[in-house]
């Protein structure tokens, strides 16, 4: 969809325009725009996740705005982008792409914008996405009065465990979570094994709702184009972001004890500019070193409309991440009808049902991640029966109306409360 320029009629959100009962809603996402193009570092499921909530609750009548980061110059102050959502380019800090670890210094100046923008354009509530949203959004949340609903995506704790000395956030992201945690109306996870984070920083479950994420169960789904396979009896298809944690490389080390199967890995920058990536360089040394070189193909970025092609095409799709906050890609799959091994982290211990829809194995083993596929590979009968059974999954669950209702609810529920952050009635 090509998004207009034409804004909102005039007027504050809430005011003519809303159907009684629907709400305005204030969406902030720093650096994850709804328009973004998908496949580069920071550019990934938390934009889907945005855009595709923006429009669910519109579809539901309600009136939202998405507030980002103008991140180009040349970027229209207000995009108009489907009825009932408008995105507001916020202007904090250069008018330039920056990695999302250096925009905490520029989080004041987005915050003191929401601020003046709410003085005559008032939501009815605030729901941030991404710890550094959420500090700008409680701090004009809390002059205004208004309820705050927060979506972390990801914590500062799991990420530091994980990767240690790699880790590039910022100090302050883990007490800034903490605070957020604790200032917010309430949080709304994306999975269960959240709730057990959040309980380590001292946010108590009972102010946590869990609402998962979602997937576009018409554009994803098994009847459809496929795209032409090559000449190897089996595809293992990879997808996401080219970062080491998503665990490429374990995929290609169980490739070797994968006979007559070929692995496409989809992301990372286009495919011209494969060559001078150092991720795609060191998969490609894993590759050479496992005797594999020849049957693993990277496809670099890809356009969002060609994804569902690309998942019909494969007999398995991987999803070996180290660690993983909720992750899109197995549902997608599922809802292409395509059965998903997966590591058992994070929000893929709620997606993927072992062995209804897929296997779940330890992350980082790729002897176990093998094991998993090459059952599947053998079993045609089970290939089939867990492409089924995750599509029926998927419809019973994972809809983006689905995943509207339940957040929906969460607001519902703040607003008929005392606000625990504000404390306006």
């Amino acid at each position: 969809m090509t998004p207009s320029l034409s804004p909102f009629p005039a007027g504050p959100l809430g005011g003519d325009g809303l159907e009684p009962g629907a709400l305005a809603i204030a969406l902030v996402s720093e650096h994850a725009s709804p328009l973004a193009a998908l496949g580069g570092v920071d550019a990934g499921g938390q934009n889907v996740h945005v855009a595709s909530l923006a429009a669910a609750l519109a579809d539901r009548g309600h009136l939202v705005t998405v507030y980002t980061r103008r991140d180009s110059p040349g970027l229209p102050a207000r995009v108009r982008l489907r009825d009932g959502v408008e995105v507001h380019h916020v202007p904090a800090g250069p008018a330039e792409a920056l990695p999302k670890d250096e925009l905490l210094p520029h989080m004041d100046a987005f915050g003191r914008y929401l601020a003046r923008s709410w003085r005559t354009r008032a939501p009815d509530l605030v729901h941030s996405h991404y710890w550094m949203s959420g500090l700008a959004a409680m701090h004009a949340a809390r002059e205004h009065g208004l309820p705050l609903l927060h979506t972390y995506h990801a914590l500062g704790t799991v990420k530091r465990r994980h990767q240690r000395l790699a880790d590039t956030s910022p100090p302050e992201r883990i007490p800034g979570e903490i605070e957020l945690g604790l200032g917010c109306d309430r949080v709304v996870a994306t999975c269960r094994d959240e709730v057990h984070e959040l309980a380590r920083m001292g946010v108590p479950p009972q102010k946590v709702t869990v609402v998962p994420c979602g997937v576009d169960t018409e554009r994803f789904t098994p009847q459809g184009p496929a795209v032409p396979r090559g000449p190897y009896a089996y595809r293992l298809l990879q997808l996401g972001r080219l970062v080491p944690r998503k665990g490429a490389a374990v995929t290609v080390a169980a490739l070797a004890r994968l006979p007559e199967t070929e692995l496409v890995v989809v992301g990372g920058p286009p495919a011209d500019a494969l060559d001078g990536d150092p991720e795609v360089r060191r998969l490609r040394g894993v590759a050479r070193d496992a005797g594999v070189a020849d049957r693993v193909r990277f496809a670099g970025a890809v356009a969002s409309q060609d994804v569902p092609a690309l998942l019909r095409s494969a007999d398995v799709v991987v999803c070996p991440a180290d660690y993983e906050p909720f992750g899109i890609v197995p549902l997608e799959a599922m809802a292409c009808g395509v059965p998903v091994v997966a590591s058992a982290v994070g929000g893929q211990l709620d997606t993927v049902a072992d062995p209804a829809t897929g296997r779940l194995v330890p992350p980082g083993d790729p002897e176990a991640l093998a094991r998993a596929v090459a059952g599947l590979l053998a079993d045609p009968a089970a290939r089939a029966a867990c492409g089924a059974a995750g599509r029926r999954r998927v419809l019973s669950r994972f809809g983006w109306g689905q995943v509207a209702a339940a957040t929906e609810a969460a607001y519902c529920a703040v607003l008929d409360t005392e606000s625990a952050a504000t404390g306006a009635g």
